[in-house]
This record gives C-alpha cells, structure tokens and sequence, in this order.
C-alpha cells in the first residue's frame, strides 16, 4: 500500500482501538490490540503520517527511535527494595520506570490530553541487548514492571533489511503479534501531500515529468546513492528561502538533499530553466488579465514540459492565494461561534458593560492560548490549526484594546463595536475572494487561448480537483470556468494520453 493508504488504515485502527463501551471501557481490551507495524523504506514519510493522524484525531503523540535506546534507558535501572513476604524479609530488585513509559506521563500531565500514540520508530533496529524484552513489551505493552497506559495506541515502524545494516529480522512469535502494513513510495499518493504542504512547485513539476526520480536507492561504484521523499520536501523549503534571500540554487546545494548525480544535474538544469520561465512569461500579469498576443503565441508553440512548467507556475501562485482564503475563511467561522456565544451571553446580561465584556474576552483569551499550549505539548497541533488560533487571538487582543478605548459603552453598543470589527474582516474576505475568482478566470481564459484542446487543461482541472483548498474553495464559492471545463473533459480517457506524452519525453 502507498502512504497515503496506510494514514487512513492507522487513523481507523486507532478509532476501533479507542472505542469504548457503554461503562467507560475499551471494547478491545489493552492485551488484544496488536501494535501496528509499518514496514517500508526510509524517507517516504511513515514518521509525518503519524502527526497527522494524531492531529486530526486531536489525540497526543510521543515518538521515539529505538535505536537510540539502551536496555537501561528503555527498561529502568534496577534498583534494590526491601519487602516482607509470609513475615521474612528479603530484598528485591525492582526498576526505575522506562524513560519512554515516563514521557507519556509527562504528556498526559503537561497537555491534559488521556489518549495517544505511542510511535516507536526502527523498532527492528534495537540493540541486541534490548531485543528480548521487545516481544514482552509488543504482547503486554510493558517496558520493565510499568505499562503503557490505558488509551495509548502503540505504532511502530521499521526498514527492511536490503535498506539498514542494523535490522534484526523478527522471528514469527513477534510478528504474530503485530499487524503488519507494508509500505511503498507512491508519487501520487505523495504529491498530494505536497500540494497541501505546498510543496515548491519547480520540485513537483519536475517529478510530474520524472516520476522515476522520486524515490530511488541503489548502489553504484561510488557507494551508496539516494533520493527519497524526505529529500525533496526539505529542498522544497530550502529553494523557497533561497529565492527570497536572492541567493544563487545550483549543484553543490541540490546535492546535499539528492544524493544521486544524474538527477542532481537534471533538477538543477531545470530549475534553471523554470527560473528562466517565471522571467520570460510574467506570471502576475497573466492573472491579472493584461498578458498580450504575443505570449498567448509563445507558451503554445513552447516544448511540452514548458508548457507544463508554465501551467505549474500559474496553478502554483493561484493555489498560494485559494489557501489564504480558505485559511482565513476558517479562522472566521472559529470567530463567528465564540461571538455566538458572546451575544447569547450578552442576552442573558442585557445591561452587561464594556468592563465586563473585557473580562470575558480576556478568558477567552486565556482559554484559547491553554488550548493551544496544550496540543503542542501533545503534538497535536497542525501548522495550519496554529495559525488559525493565532489569528483569533489576535482579534480577542485587539478587540480589547477598542473596548478600553470606548469605556462607556454598555450592552448592545460594546458588543456593536466587536461585531463591527467582523464584519469589516467578512467584507475583506470577500473582496479577497472576489480577487481570487478573478484571478482564477484569467488562468482559465489564458490557458483557453494559449493550449487551446491540448492536455493542459486536463492537468488544471484535474489539480484544483485534487488540491483540498482548491476543492472547498470551488465547493463553498463557485467557478463557473471550472465547472465548464469539468463537465467537457472526459478525464478518464484522455488521462491515459497525457501519462504517455509526459512517459516518453525528453528533458
């Protein structure tokens, strides 16, 4: 199964698991949960899988590797402890509690949050002095004397063997005890990880031309070459601040994320050229709507991956602005309810002042700074919920700051001024959002005019479809263009044609 396959088996294995009946208790007893095993090779993204389902379960996360961990520090140090057994007394040993039993707690009592995952990465990888109390530990989930707590879901992951030198094989007792998913990378299911992440655009346009480029490990005179997934998100992000800091991109720094020279040499000939097309074409003018006959004439007579490279820099800058709106259209909605409930509250204390409604935005304030404080303690907290509650917060503190300012206001006037100061953000929304259905529609009528019938529409359509923030955007505001083009398109007959024109060319 791919990755993005083996996130929704983990997310559901955990709903079942932490599924509780009627007294309180867990349907399928601690015993009987057998941890999840996911096997593949390094770098396709088993360890960013598990903070997502954390996150959207909205459940904590602790994450270990094993192969930092000594018998000591998994298991306690030992310990003597004088008892008493049928009135003789002797001395015991006992251990000390397990350091990665220990953060749990640590977790539970520092986020407030009962249920988790409890990630053990290269689990196959533990020393040898380890390794007999692994198969204690996947049946009766202990590490030593202590258990892992109740509500506490263990997922584990390893390599395989051809891919780690420290792989220890399990034996079929402990497999028997765990489920075992194996994992293979799979550019699509990760492509659209990377258009969510916003993964940069000169990265995923080139593996559309070079899917075989994606993930590839083998050994060569030279020793030991890769490229895996990992690699190209974190050149992603070193790209994008590059290019902000002005600074030049070529081989030496592509290199020390692929570790491969052919593809080394063919990404950064490319990104050449991509950045040679973001100069040639004037992206911000073609969505604007002021791009001319000329380069209408040009980017249709351009070489096929020009042309792709063009799309993908137009879809890229417009994606940029749908996942602005979409961010602050949630940031919104969050507002909304907590003024909801201010009014309600206003309704029941009509003769509420200013003071008093300070009072309450500050606990809310507070409220919201706890809630966050507490994911990120659990790592429960997506980048993209971080935002959202940073932008409430901002609104709760400056909110306070015009009540101070207006004292005298009472009631219906001081909330007045709160509610004002929301609508004026709901008209710039919409003002944004107007922008970006203009935006959207120059992208469409140039593609119209420059590709005519050709595959670069399928390859527009196909991405807002797929794109999560392009789809609620379309979902929730509408684009006429859109719904056109995806109603002429027979997409699953001309897919095959585009997979075959991008197969057979030539960088």
């Amino acid at each position: 199964m791919n990755i993005k396959q083996a996130k929704e088996y983990i997310k559901d294995s955990v709903k079942i698991y932490l599924k509780k009946d009627a007294y309180g208790d867990y349907r399928i007893p601690i015993v009987r949960q057998r941890p999840i095993f996911l096997l593949g090779a390094p770098g396709i993204g088993k360890t960013a899988i598990m903070e997502q389902v954390a996150q959207e379960l909205g459940i904590a996360l602790v994450s270990y590797s094993m192969t930092h961990h000594t018998r000591q520090s998994a298991l306690g140090l030992p310990f003597i402890r004088h008892k008493v057994y049928g009135g003789q007394e002797m001395d015991i040993s006992e251990y000390t509690m397990s350091e990665i039993i220990a953060s749990v707690y640590d977790v539970m009592e520092e986020s407030g949050i009962r249920e988790g995952i409890l990630f053990l990465d290269e689990i196959n990888c533990v020393s040898e002095t380890l390794a007999p109390s692994m198969l204690q530990f996947l049946q009766y989930k202990t590490f030593g004397s202590h258990q892992v707590p109740e509500g506490w879901v263990i997922v584990t992951a390893g390599n395989p063997p051809e891919y780690n030198k420290s792989v220890r094989e399990f034996d079929v007792v402990t497999m028997d005890r765990l489920r075992v998913l194996e994992v293979e990378e799979d550019f699509e299911a990760w492509k659209a990880y990377a258009l969510k992440k916003g993964v940069h655009n000169a990265v995923t346009n080139f593996l559309d031309l070079k899917k075989e480029y994606f993930y590839r490990i083998e050994t060569t005179v030279n020793g030991r070459s890769y490229v895996t997934a990992r690699g190209w998100e974190d050149l992603s992000v070193v790209l994008s601040l590059y290019e902000e800091e002005g600074l030049c991109v070529d081989e030496m720094l592509v290199g020390q994320y692929l570790r491969n020279d052919r593809i080394v040499k063919e990404f950064t000939a490319y990104y050449d050229l991509y950045q040679k097309y973001k100069k040639d074409y004037h992206v911000e003018e073609i969505l604007a709507g002021g791009f001319t006959d000329e380069t209408v004439r040009k980017a249709g007579a351009a070489p096929f991956d020009e042309r792709l490279s063009l799309l993908g820099m137009l879809m890229d800058r417009v994606q940029g602005d749908i996942r602005e709106v979409m961010q602050t259209s949630d940031y919104l909605s969050d507002l909304v309810r907590l003024l909801k409930a201010l009014r309600g509250q206003l309704e029941k204390q009509p003769a509420m002042g200013s003071g008093e409604m300070l009072t309450v935005l500050k606990a809310q304030e507070e409220g919201r700074k706890k809630l966050m404080e507490s994911r990120e303690k659990a790592n429960a907290l997506s980048a993209w919920d971080k935002n959202k509650h940073k932008a409430v917060l901002r609104f709760l503190q400056e909110a306070q700051k015009e009540l101070q300012l207006n004292s005298a206001a009472e009631g219906r006037t001081a909330f007045g001024l709160l509610k004002n100061k929301f609508d004026q953000q709901v008209i710039g929304m919409k003002e944004q959002t107007l922008a970006v259905h203009n935006r959207l529609h120059h992208l469409f009528v140039f593609a119209e005019k420059a590709f005519a019938d050709g595959n670069e529409m399928l390859i527009l359509v196909t991405e807002l479809t797929v794109n999560e923030y392009s789809a609620r955007f379309i979902g929730m505001f509408g684009c006429t263009d859109y719904q056109r083009h995806n109603e002429e398109l027979m997409l699953s007959e001309r897919g095959s044609s585009l997979q075959k024109e991008i197969a057979d060319l030539e960088l």
